[in-house]
């Protein structure tokens, strides 16, 4: 059974929802550390930091997401590569599928959208994988985006490996 102790949220992949990234990264590394059962979740400062700091490190991460833009797979060599620079045993591939106001059906309503896809650093293996979508609905005041995000993310982390704590 696959039970990581560390684990890193790596900044989510390019879409057309680019201002929602940092938010998206910070709402994710809080949902984990509050549901996920892993001992240690490395900080979105820090992944930025090491993604700065180590051209390798960077470089390994270009590489691994155009792989995954290109054939849909984990590549191996690059996700050991990553998991070695962050020090972490597994890491989420964040997508921002939705981030937006809109009208649906004659109703107001903020959505956020994002797929998710928990690597085994050490092996490369997608170990889990997810996409799902929340809207909220309003009449006069739009609700916080990073709220909706919040809830749909501590949905999508309680599905996932290992199970969250009780």
């Amino acid at each position: 059974m696959f039970r990581p102790q560390a684990i890193a949220v790596l900044p989510p992949m390019a879409s057309q929802y680019d201002s929602a990234r940092e938010d998206i990264q910070e709402v994710l590394s809080g949902s984990l550390n509050k549901t996920a059962n892993i001992e240690h979740v490395v900080s979105p400062e820090n992944v930025t930091d090491i993604f700065q700091a180590s051209k390798e490190a960077f470089d390994a991460l270009v590489f691994y997401f155009s792989r995954l833009e290109m054939t849909g797979q984990s590549d191996k060599d690059s996700a050991v590569k990553l998991g070695k620079a962050l020090n972490v045993d597994s890491f989420l591939v964040v997508r921002v599928n939705s981030w937006e106001y809109m009208r649906k059906e004659g109703d107001n309503v903020g959505r956020v959208g994002l797929s998710l896809r928990l690597v085994d650093a050490t092996t490369g293996t997608t170990v889990w994988k997810a996409r799902h979508e929340r809207s909220s609905s309003y009449m006069f005041y739009r609700p916080n985006l990073k709220d909706v995000a919040k809830e749909l993310a501590a949905e999508m982390i309680k599905a996932m490996p290992p199970q969250a704590k009780q």
